[in-house]
């Protein structure tokens, strides 16, 4: 099998990441933060190591300032839902995943306003656009820092100082950056930051978190248990515990541990520079078939190529690369409609394929090879 789809889930894990999860569960698998014993300490130990790990990756100063969740979804859940109230407004991209749009809907038909702000066909928003869109009672800029779709990248520095310079929250969806390309939240002036485990991370499916910057208090999605403060009937108003409640997927945060380390050791640059040279390879490649469209910017950015092949579906295109030729890839809508409207694919969808860490030239080569095939080229 050539994997060719990691901006859905990343694939393969370094082996670090499953072997972490299995001594998890077999020599410390208990409930960290809820008991004294050393299982109980070990597990806790570990959780706070994943922490301080990420702080690290993205230039977070207090490791507990990270809210664990179950995905990037949730995250973004508990941050705009903690959040906004009516009478807010607030701004989005028209590049946005269905996970920042679809909670901001259902907050719409409560008195949340929305706007969103056009991107260019390649999928880049223009920092004068966002401008010219910020209101009085703007409260909360939201913003993908690369498309799921394009792999563009968005300026968030930029975009960020303009928002401290209005004094709006600022957050991005680093869904597809996140262990991929560099992160600050201090540099790019970041207030909110919603990150997934199982992509670019490196991690397993199941794990994610929320960054929310000090001096910034978000309303609970849920309330529980949390192992502190038990004769309090009210939830905790600390982080990381006041957005932590039931027990955290400590198999999963180890294995998410491995991954984030394999990428420190690694370096974000050299991963980012081995993607680019695959992703320069395809671009190439594909550009000289008859018939083959590419979305985007067409410069390498992120290893995320959308393409459309005339006269073909792109369902059946995604189905025939993976039974024919075994190369797993995305066709479709990639929950992302705003994004294909933007690009102009709505009706018909993209194939996507999505390069990792781990694929290679030869990966490349037979990718396009199998595409000229069924371009008829």
């Amino acid at each position: 099998m050539i994997y060719l789809d990691n901006a859905a889930t990343s694939w393969p894990k370094p082996d670090a990441v499953g072997e972490a999860m299995v001594a998890c569960i077999k020599n410390y698998g208990a409930n960290p933060g809820r008991s004294g014993h050393r299982l109980a300490m070990q597990a806790g130990e570990k959780i706070y190591e994943c922490r301080e790990n990420l702080a690290r990756l993205f230039g977070i100063g207090d490791p507990l300032r990270i809210a664990f969740t179950a995905n990037a979804t949730e995250a973004i859940n508990l941050a705009v839902k903690g959040l906004l109230a009516a009478g807010d407004h607030v701004l989005i991209s028209s590049m946005e995943h269905n996970a920042v749009v679809r909670p901001l809907k259902k907050l719409e038909s409560r008195g949340v306003e929305l706007s969103i702000v056009k991107a260019d066909p390649g999928g880049r928003v223009d920092l004068k656009d966002i401008e010219k869109s910020i209101k009085p009672n703007t409260r909360l800029l939201i913003v993908t820092h690369a498309s799921n779709v394009t792999g563009t990248v968005n300026d968030v520095q930029s975009i960020g100082s303009l928002a401290r310079a209005h004094k709006i929250i600022f957050m991005v969806d680093a869904a597809q950056t996140a262990g991929k390309y560099p992160v600050d939240v201090e540099l790019m002036n970041i207030d909110l930051l919603a990150f997934p485990g199982h992509k670019g991370l490196l991690g397993p499916q199941g794990t994610g978190g929320l960054y929310v910057r000090e001096g910034l208090t978000l309303d609970t999605l849920k309330e529980g248990g949390t192992g502190s403060v038990s004769e309090s009937l009210e939830q905790p108003d600390f982080l990381p515990d006041r957005y932590e409640s039931g027990t955290l997927n400590t198999p999963g945060i180890a294995g998410l541990n491995e991954g984030v380390k394999y990428i420190l050791d690694t370096g974000i640059d050299n991963i980012r520079q081995h993607e680019k040279q695959l992703e320069e390879q395809m671009l190439k490649g594909l550009g000289q078939i008859p018939g083959v469209k590419a979305y985007g910017s067409n410069n390498p950015e992120l290893g995320v190529i959308s393409i459309t092949i005339d006269g073909r579906d792109c369902n059946e295109v995604g189905n025939e690369l993976d039974d024919k030729y075994g190369i797993a890839v995305r066709g479709g809508l990639h929950c992302a409609f705003l994004a294909h409207e933007t690009m102009g694919t709505q009706n018909t969808g993209t194939v996507r394929f999505s390069i990792g860490p781990f694929n290679t030239t030869g990966d490349i080569e037979q990718a396009i090879t199998a595409v000229k095939t069924i371009a008829g080229a």
